[in-house]
């Protein structure tokens, strides 16, 4: 097991492991919705699949909401 820091908080997984399976373990909320940042680097959606998180990486899920006031 090794250690990230998934929205601030420290997490173990097992390594290797996906951007893809983290979305799955940590139960993501509207997935096609969500945009992840890497150690502070947005990670294009369509590497997901294929950008694998190493021991120490920080993962933050983000949410972009519209709105406005009038």
């Amino acid at each position: 097991m090794s250690a990230i820091l998934v929205n601030g908080k420290t997490q173990e997984v097992e390594l290797p492991i996906s951007l893809i399976e983290l979305i799955k373990k940590n139960n993501v909320e509207q997935p096609e919705m969500v945009s992840i940042q890497v150690n502070g680097e947005f990670v294009d959606r369509s590497n997901f699949d294929t950008t694998q998180i190493n021991a120490n990486d920080e993962v933050d899920f983000l949410y972009f909401m519209g709105g406005g006031s009038r």
